[in-house]
Formats: structure tokens, C-alpha cells, sequence
């Protein structure tokens, strides 16, 4: 989501550089800053035309964006890992656009790695205006040092994604075999009772194949890709302080979204996708979504949910959600816990856990 999805905050971007990390929503701004108040900045309404490929190009009006991907993989022995590529894109101040280092864009990569008994993780900065970082188009390619994920084609139906950092690295080739798919109302997604919303489009059916590097160890892999992108102003309210997002391939062929935006005060709020095989979709409302975390686990000073009961029961889905690694925290400017599960239940399968807010 969110958040990639949400999941990871172009807003680190500002607090990482000049404030302690924090995660919390008592100043009033929501989780990292995300409720705070957009004037100047467009804003996400119903009824605009959410397109793909067009939907890839970067939308600088906007306060944040990213280009969200996470994928399960597994090695020629069997070995299940996963991988995470993230570039956010956050304006300091409304358009127009300034050049040079004057520019407001500012810039933050997140790359991660998991396997069952190891994770790591790497993160980057950059300034806008000065070829650093940035998105073009014809075709897409999407870039922050020497991380980028590059279309192959006008079309963007297939990918090469890369990484490099002093743990690890990794090239893969991805391919698109379904459709771009929209979530909540033709690609509005709202994340609260109070309208605040996001545009929101992914590409869950994503196959992968490549090189993954860990030291001196190198894996061939190939497994299946996610790719989320989101758009915003202010994509949360003043009083959540985090989520619960997963992307979930059952092995049927089909695909689920799920989201929880917790609140301080009031109920939370929950938003999804059933995604058939075809690329159907159906958006599934608030009241049809059940969460309930089973078991904690305690990383880095902090206790969070690490396994999950996910239920809809209209669609006759009944999941319990396992961790590849518990261990999976994303100790970056804004921390959060992001890393691959199985499913097992009424449907099994794989997929990615994104939590922040704890």
C-alpha cells in the first residue's frame, strides 16, 4: 500500500534529516507527518482517469508518490526469499518547480532482502533538479543512484529491476502477464472515513527471474512480483498512526490487497481487491474485511503482530499468515517491519507484510 504499501514515507525524507525518528501521530499530522495539512499541493478526487502506463510517469503537483515492488522468490534448491525495491518521491513546497538544487523534490530509495534466517536492508537519499534520482517516460524508467527499475518496451510489460549495495545486489527480469489493476473506485482509494485518499494502481501479476547476490553467494531465482503505485497529497487523517497492508498470490491464480489504517480514536479502517486470475477485480468494502493478529513478536525494542488470521467471509477467504523471518524489520530513517509470508487456510500461497506504527 500504502502503505505499500504505504507502506516508505516521502515524508522521511524531512524528518530522517532534521528530527529523531519517530513513528508517532501525537502531533496531530498522523503517522510520519501523512495527515498533515496539503494546501497548495493538488488534491485526490473521484472521477479522474487512472490510465496504465501513463499511471508510471511522476506526478511533481502532488506532495508523494511511490513505486512500490516486493517480490517472492525462490532459488534452483528451493530456498524461499524476498526482496523489496521502493523509490518515494516528497515536494517540500507546492509547484512551480525550482531547478537545480533549488528544486523541492526530494528523493529516498529502500531496497531489503529476506531470507529465512537473515535480513537486510539499505536506504538512500537524493536532492531533486540534479539528475540524482528522478522518473521519465518512453520508456519508463525509475531511478535513484544505481537502483532503477527500466521498461522495456513504450507499453511497460516487462521490467528489468536492480540493486547494489554493500551487502547485497540483485538484477532480475520481470514480465507482466496480467493486467495493470485499480483499487476503490477506478484507482481512488480512500484510507479513511473522512475522505482523505490516494490514487492507487498495481501490478500484481508480475513474473520474475534473475540473479540475487548475498556476499559472495549468488542464487538464480524466479518466483512472482508485486508492484504498487500511489500518488497523493495527503493520503492519511491526523489521528491514524499506522497500518497493516498485504499483497498476497494464491496459488489458485487470484490476488488480494488488504489494508488496516489504525486510528487513536475511532474504529479503523479497512480497504481491498479480490483480483481474479482474468485480472477481474472486485473492491471490497470495510465491513466485509476482518484482521485479527494471533501471535507477537518482539524486534528492535518493539512487539508486533507477526501472524495473522485474514477472514472474507463473502468470498469464502479464511487465512492464517505465517512470516518467511519475524526478524524483518526495516530499522530506516522511519522503521517499520516489511517481509514475505505464506498462507495456508482456505487458500495457500505467498505474499508481502507491511506493518508501520509500532
Amino acid at each position: 500500500m500504502i502503505v505499500k504499501h504505504l507502506l516508505l514515507l516521502l515524508l522521511v525524507l524531512i524528518t530522517a534529516c532534521s528530527e529523531p525518528s519517530s513513528s508517532s501521530s501525537a502531533s496531530g499530522k498522523g503517522f510520519a507527518g501523512l495527515g498533515a495539512d496539503a494546501t497548495g499541493f493538488a488534491q485526490v478526487k473521484p472521477g479522474i482517469k487512472v490510465s496504465y502506463p501513463a499511471a508510471l510517469e511522476q506526478h511533481p503537483e502532488y506532495r508523494l508518490e511511490w513505486w512500490y515492488l516486493t517480490a517472492n522468490l525462490s532459488s534452483e534448491t528451493g530456498e524461499p526469499l524476498g526482496i523489496q525495491w521502493t523509490l518515494f518521491r516528497l515536494a517540500d513546497s507546492p509547484a512551480p518547480q525550482r531547478q537545480g538544487w533549488a528544486n523541492q523534490q526530494r528523493w529516498l530509495g529502500h531496497v531489503g532482502l529476506t531470507r529465512a534466517n537473515q535480513h537486510l536492508f539499505a536506504e538512500t537519499y537524493a536532492r531533486g533538479g540534479v539528475g540524482q534520482a528522478g522518473v521519465v517516460m518512453t520508456p519508463f524508467s525509475a531511478w535513484i543512484d544505481n537502483w532503477s527499475v527500466t521498461a522495456l518496451d513504450a507499453a511497460a510489460t516487462s521490467f528489468t529491476l536492480s540493486a547494489a549495495t554493500t551487502d547485497f545486489n540483485y538484477r532480475l527480469s520481470l514480465h507482466k502477464t496480467g493486467p495493470a489493476v485499480l483499487h476503490g473506485e477506478q484507482g481512488f482509494s480512500l484510507k479513511s472515513a473522512t475522505g482523505q485518499a490516494s490514487y492507487y494502481l498495481s501490478l500484481p501479476f508480475l513474473q520474475v527471474t534473475g540473479v540475487v547476490q548475498i556476499g559472495d553467494e549468488q542464487l538464480n531465482v524466479s518466483g512472482n512480483a508485486w508492484l504498487d503505485r500511489e500518488w497523493s497529497s495527503q493520503p492519511l487523517s491526523a489521528d491514524q498512526q499506522g497500518w497493516d497492508w498485504f499483497s498476497l498470490h494464491l496459488d489458485s491464480g487470484d490476488k488480494l490487497m488488504l489494508f488496516r489504517l489504525r486510528h487513536n480514536n475511532t474504529a479503523d479502517y479497512f480497504s481491498g481487491t479480490y483480483i481474479s486470475a482474468d485480472g477481474t477485480t472486485l473492491a471490497l468494502q470495510p465491513q466485509q474485511i476482518q484482521m485479527r493478529a494471533i501471535m507477537q513478536h518482539t524486534v528492535a525494542a518493539r512487539t508486533l503482530p507477526v501472524e495473522w488470521l485474514l477472514t472474507v467471509k463473502d468470498l469464502g477467504i479464511d487465512l492464517r499468515t505465517r512470516p518467511l523471518n519475524p526478524n524483518a524489520w526495516m530499522a530506516t530513517g522511519i522503521a517499520y517491519w516489511e517481509g514475505p509470508i505464506t498462507l495456508t487456510g482456505s487458500h495457500s500461497g505467498r505474499g508481502y507484510l507491511e506493518m508501520t506504527g509500532y
